[in-house]
């Protein structure tokens, strides 16, 4: 593949928190670290597309937030050398709005939907014929004096993004000729992750702090970022400016960042399940109820890392925990009836 860092362009409409979002993001497949199989997958997808001169074929991502959907969204517009025009499926709410998006389309482009399950189904409608026959019908006038039009779209490619691929339909899903389920990143990933991104922050970490930061990271690249900022603004506060591993260790427990990379919201759900319902079963609307959070927050933000990491389980009666969870809360699993109590 070759090379194309040094051309990648400038945006001059792009403010100073952009840049700086952009510029921890990889912009070509080579400088991307992790999901090696996806990358091969989009190395030949890319190759044949250009080989053949045709717009990429339609792609869709799913996994957890924070995995780099949208990145990935970018890097192929790279890749093709084309334009991208992004947008979410919430903001898209009537067939108009996605039809006045299609027609200022140009031969190749990339249109990425972001949340694409949450797209509406007469916006789907439209979107079926775009994505498959490259057209896009729309009605003249109305009643019986009402006629349909046929416009002809450029060969464009659609990109979509989502967190809840059961919720995205079917006829939608396949329309597209690619899926990829992006998952948590290793350890050793997120590290070089980490370690390229503290290099362009120009701010010195030593391999113990980059390694302290990466296993509280929960595997995912925006979560990394995030926490990577916090010790930076805390090494140079409270420090000389160097991420090592104690100077890490003191902003992230500041932080309430655990070692097994568990926050306070996580905490809360572990502690509703095994203290309030005994280790469950508990539905998730009940645990939701219980500690004041939206249902939809806990499973699409908290529960696929609690699950990943082991802590809980999910049956047909609800939530359950398991024994890891308690041992992390320093909590003995119940015997019979009996409450959990704290390990002395």
């Amino acid at each position: 593949m070759i090379d194309k860092r040094k051309d990648s362009p400038v945006d001059p409409d792009k403010k100073p928190g952009d840049s700086l979002d952009h510029a921890l993001r990889p912009q070509y497949l080579v400088d991307m670290v992790g999901q090696e199989q996806i990358q091969e997958n989009l190395e030949i997808l890319i190759a044949a597309a250009q080989h053949r001169e045709e717009a990429l074929d339609h792609v869709m991502f799913y996994g957890p937030p924070g995995l780099g959907k949208t990145t990935l969204a970018h890097i192929l517009a790279n890749e093709m050398d084309v334009n991208i025009k992004v947008t979410s499926g919430p903001a898209i709410e009537r067939a108009g709005d996605l039809a006045a998006i299609l027609t200022n389309l140009r031969g190749g482009d990339i249109l990425f939907v972001d949340e694409i399950h949450r797209l509406g189904r007469v916006v789907e409608e439209v979107l079926y014929p775009a994505m498959e026959d490259y057209a896009l019908d729309i009605v003249i006038g109305k009643g019986p004096s009402a006629r349909s039009v046929r416009l002809k779209l450029p060969q464009f490619t659609v990109i979509g993004a989502t967190t809840r691929l059961a919720l995205v339909t079917a006829p939608l899903r396949a329309r597209f000729g690619a899926v990829y389920r992006l998952d948590y990143y290793s350890l050793e990933a997120m590290e070089q992750i980490i370690h390229q991104a503290s290099k362009k922050l120009h701010v010195p970490a030593d391999p113990e702090g980059v390694h302290e930061i990466a296993r509280r990271a929960r595997g995912t690249p925006r979560v990394a970022l995030r926490l990577l900022r916090r010790v930076r603004d805390f090494a140079q506060v409270r420090g000389d400016g160097v991420i090592n591993v104690t100077i890490a260790h003191k902003a992230l427990d500041l932080l309430n960042i655990d070692a097994q990379g568990l926050d306070n919201m996580d905490r809360r759900v572990l502690r509703a399940i095994t203290v309030k319902f005994n280790g469950g079963p508990v539905g998730l609307k009940t645990i939701a109820a219980s500690i004041r959070e939206d249902p939809d927050t806990i499973m699409d933000v908290v529960e696929p890392y609690l699950l990943q990491m082991g802590f809980i389980q999910r049956t047909s009666q609800g939530r359950t925990a398991t024994k890891q969870a308690y041992q992390h809360l320093g909590l003995e699993p119940p015997k019979d009836a009996s409450q959990p109590r704290l390990i002395p």
